[in-house]
């Protein structure tokens, strides 16, 4: 964002050298380069007019598309043309928002046949975001502090969990609560929104052959749907434009539940295993992963719901990468992001660099997003007073 003025003395909240190059990618790509000259003029005369512009809706579904394939962190990129693009630019009311984002979890689940979906909202302009989504995905499980300090539930889910709960919610205190959205618009501030049970499709985690695995009653949903980065497309921003695609089962079973600050499983797997778990020497961490993941792969399988596995998705990202390069395109990645976190030498991304530009469009998280994820307040309401921030969790894949 920029404060320089327009011809027409309109603040200017877009580069217009940014969209001009996006709007010169569009026509380029889709092969439509006798309309760019005419575009380009009305884009002009709008910015210098208004300070910004109105994205056509097949510029919009093209520069989310492209977003998603310039993700660096993201591996699943090969499927980046089949992103469903929901335009929902006109939706402004808090109550519409939700009701909107609960069809496009039912839209995306598809019953369990994952669908890549994205819903964006109305554009930053110059007063900043017409609506933002306070949580990090649209399902998110809520942490719970107990007594001695530990967490019962999803330790990253603690923060928006305890705004939650002052802004009048009531949840049960398990191991798997559904975080309500919160949803802050700008004439109605923030509001909180309990997603539709019939709308979150859960998986038990069990296990082909341990049949203790299932008395541990994990969970987890479907649809891993990113809700509090911008979408950013040729000078334009959108706070609100929550997406998915489908898990690969490490997000899972070692991020999600294995992690040290999220769910912490892997103690108690190892002990039921048998392990010598006195030492970190002996392996029983890698042993009890493994279990862990051929769980969760297991369970997604069994319910009929789409997952991946590292070693497929890894395959199929380096196949999304020779076809960037044949179409004269950088591919940028973020190795530590598109490495599994299990077994990452076992497959073959491990063993190559990577282009680390960050071409635009893209999705990126910038501060006040991070803060409005652990339910703290970038401009801190007095309704609400001041939050202790919550336990620092690591970033997490899913």
């Amino acid at each position: 964002m920029t404060d320089r003025q327009g011809g027409g003395g309109a603040r200017r909240v877009v580069d217009l050298g940014e969209a001009e190059g996006f709007v010169r990618q569009y026509h380029r790509e889709v092969g439509r380069t006798d309309l760019l000259y005419p575009r380009l003029a009305e884009v002009r005369r709008e910015i210098d007019k208004t300070g910004t512009y109105r994205h056509t809706a097949e510029e919009l579904a093209f520069g989310a598309r492209v977003a998603w394939r310039n993700s660096a962190r993201c591996i699943g990129r090969l499927y980046w043309r089949s992103l469903q693009v929901r335009d929902r630019r006109h939706v402004t009311d808090a109550a519409e928002v939700a009701a909107e984002c609960f069809a496009h979890l039912r839209t995306a689940t598809n019953g369990g046949r994952i669908r890549p979906v994205l819903t964006v909202f109305g554009p930053d302009d110059a007063a900043g975001p017409p609506v933002l989504i306070w949580n990090e995905q649209l399902v998110r499980y809520a942490g719970h502090q107990k007594f001695d300090g530990g967490y019962t539930g999803d330790p990253r889910g603690y923060g928006i969990a305890e705004l939650a709960v002052r802004l009048g919610w009531q949840p049960s205190g398990g191991p798997c609560d559904v975080l309500p959205l919160l949803i802050e618009t700008r004439h109605e501030g923030l509001r909180m929104f309990e997603i539709p049970p019939e709308d979150v499709l859960e998986v038990p985690i069990v296990h082909p052959s341990l049949d203790w695995f299932a008395g541990l009653g994990l969970r987890w949903y479907a649809v891993p749907a990113i809700s509090h980065m911008r979408l950013r497309i040729g000078g334009v921003s959108y706070s609100a434009a929550p997406f998915n695609g489908w898990y690969m089962g490490t997000e899972i079973g070692v991020r999600n539940l294995s992690d040290a600050d999220r769910y912490d499983i892997l103690p108690e797997v190892g002990r039921r295993l048998g392990l010598d778990t006195s030492s970190d020497r002996t392996l029983w961490r890698d042993q009890a992963l493994v279990e862990v993941n051929r769980a969760v792969l297991h369970s997604f399988d069994s319910a009929e719901v789409t997952i991946s596995d590292h070693h497929t998705e890894s395959e199929r990202f380096l196949r999304h990468l020779a076809r960037e390069e044949l179409a004269g395109r950088s591919c940028p990645a973020d190795w530590s992001w598109i490495v599994p976190p299990m077994s990452g030498a076992l497959t073959p991304v491990f063993h190559r660099y990577y282009d680390e530009d960050r071409p635009r469009p893209d999705f990126h998280l910038d501060e006040p997003a991070r803060l409005r994820a652990r339910g703290i307040s970038p401009q801190p309401d007095p309704r609400l007073g001041t939050r202790v921030p919550a336990r620092r969790c690591p970033a997490s894949h899913g």
